[in-house]
Formats: structure tokens, C-alpha cells, sequence
């Protein structure tokens, strides 16, 4: 994997430069994970988007600053040069777990400083709020968490396998934990741009049902895609996941019909399906 091109800013990262795309696609990572979690969705689309990961700290190239132990601290952080590196581009974000909880309140925290709403959110791997994501894994012991994490299969098992690669992630993995567990959107968690939700059916933190709750929290269109598999099934599916969001990305291109903008239709348009992707 080539070094990624950091854009001027610490919290973002280019694998696939396309500075000169019409749209944007922010990837957030989850739970312990990094920029590189989302390296070859990025070349999956970098044809269609300029794809920004996002690199929280306390991990990797940013080991050396504290971490941030709320969702609210890590979608203000992610907002500081949001708007600059999209560059008045329509948008869209990317999160998977944590990185879901981050790019909902990063959409939310935009509404309420009246900034321009993303095209669409694309919400993986976590149910809407007030969904129970409080099972206390971050009250747990290093050997629990670390058993957890390899539980989930969301990082690699040669890192879980190295005792001074473990003792690295512990500190990120502990509160990224907190983040993910103690999160609350607060009254009133409504965004105005298109959701897509997608989960997989064999998950034992987000039911299917937990997912589609995400319908309440938009004013939006609102979309389903279930797929085979457990918490982290978006490596099984990713070419898959990349045409469903390359399609969504490639629509922000083009004006909507009408004057208003995206995310701007009402319920009375919301055409939410459940698409069950693979089986």
C-alpha cells in the first residue's frame, strides 16, 4: 500500500488523489480502526470521488497525540477542515460502526451551524438512536477487550497477535469504546439529507430493525441494504457496497429536479426500501 497523501490537515488522508472530482466522499472508520481500513474502497471509487479517510488520533501516523474519547469531540475535530478540503464540492460521508455514530453527528453538527448538508449519509454497521450500543466492553480488562475485538474479527489478527502491537492500540481501541458506547444524539437527532443504512443479517449488535430506525432520522429519502454476514461484513461485499455508493455519488453530481436541494424532500417522498444485497 502506497503512503497516503496527507492533504494539509491531520485528521484526513488521500490513498487515490482526486482533488480535481466533482464530488467528495469522507470515509469515517470504526471502532479501533484507521484511514487504511477504507484504502481499497477508496480505489474502488476513486474513479467516480475524491475520497477523504479520516485518521483519528491515537493511532498510527498520529500515535503520539491523545485520543479523543467522545463522538462529539471526533466529529468537531473532522468538521475543523471539512468544508475546505471538499472545496464547495457535493459531498458525501462513510461510516461503519463508531465511524457511523461520527458521520451522524458530524451531519448533525453542520445542520446546526447551518453548513451545507451532505448529499447522503451512508450509515454502516450501527443502529439509529436511542438503539442500546452500551454492552460496557470499555469497562473491560485488556485480555476482554482485546478478546472483543478479535471476537469481531475488525482488525487484524496478526496485530492482535503482537504483544507491542496490542499494547499500541489498546489506548485508541479503550476510547473509541468509550466513544461508540456512550454516545447519545440528543432530542430533536434529525438530518436533511438522503440515509442509506446498511447491516448485515447475522450481527449481533445491530438487528435489522435497529437499522431501519434510521428511517425516523431524516427528512430525506431513506434506504436499507441488508447483507450476509456479521459485524464487519463490508469486506465480503465491498464491491457490491462500492456500486451502491458510486451510483449515490455519481446522482450528486447531477442537479435534482426542482429547486430544492438535496436531502430536502419530505416524507411524503421517501421511498425507503429494504434491499437484502446478498443472501
Amino acid at each position: 500500500m502506497a503512503p497516503p497523501v496527507t492533504p494539509a490537515s491531520p485528521w484526513f488522508r488521500r490513498f487515490h488523489p482526486r482533488p480535481d472530482a466533482e464530488v467528495a466522499l469522507v470515509c469515517l472508520p470504526h471502532a479501533g480502526g484507521s484511514a487504511s481500513s477504507y484504502f481499497s474502497l477508496s480505489g474502488r471509487l476513486s474513479a467516480s470521488a475524491d475520497v477523504l479517510a479520516v485518521q483519528y488520533p491515537g493511532r498510527q501516523d498520529r500515535l503520539h497525540e491523545p485520543c479523543l474519547d467522545s463522538v462529539r469531540d471526533l466529529a468537531r475535530g473532522v468538521a475543523a477542515d471539512l468544508e475546505r478540503l471538499v472545496a464547495g464540492r457535493p459531498f458525501a460521508l462513510f461510516g461503519h460502526s463508531m465511524g457511523a455514530a461520527v458521520a451522524f453527528e458530524l451531519a448533525l453538527l453542520r445542520r446546526r451551524e447551518g453548513a451545507r448538508a451532505p448529499h447522503t449519509l451512508f450509515l454502516s454497521g450501527r443502529g439509529a438512536p436511542p438503539c442500546g450500543t452500551d454492552r460496557g466492553i470499555r469497562f473491560l480488562d485488556d485480555d476482554g477487550l482485546i478478546a472483543e475485538v478479535r471476537r469481531l474479527a475488525g482488525t487484524d489478527a496478526l496485530v492482535l497477535d503482537d504483544p507491542d502491537l496490542v499494547e499500541l492500540a489498546l489506548p485508541s481501541l479503550r476510547a473509541d469504546y468509550t466513544a461508540a458506547e456512550t454516545y447519545d444524539a440528543g432530542p430533536g437527532a434529525v438530518v436533511h439529507c438522503d440515509i442509506v443504512a446498511l447491516t448485515g443479517d447475522g450481527d449481533d449488535h445491530v438487528g435489522i430493525a435497529d437499522a431501519e430506525d434510521w428511517r425516523d432520522h431524516t427528512t430525506g429519502a431513506f434506504d436499507l441494504r441488508v447483507f450476509s454476514g456479521g459485524h464487519f461484513f463490508l469486506g465480503e461485499h465491498e464491491p457490491r457496497i462500492a456500486e451502491i455508493v458510486g451510483t449515490a455519488l455519481r446522482s450528486a453530481e447531477r442537479p435534482r429536479p426542482g429547486t430544492r436541494g438535496p436531502g430536502a424532500r419530505g416524507k411524503e417522498d421517501d421511498r425507503a426500501r429494504s434491499i437484502r444485497d446478498a443472501g
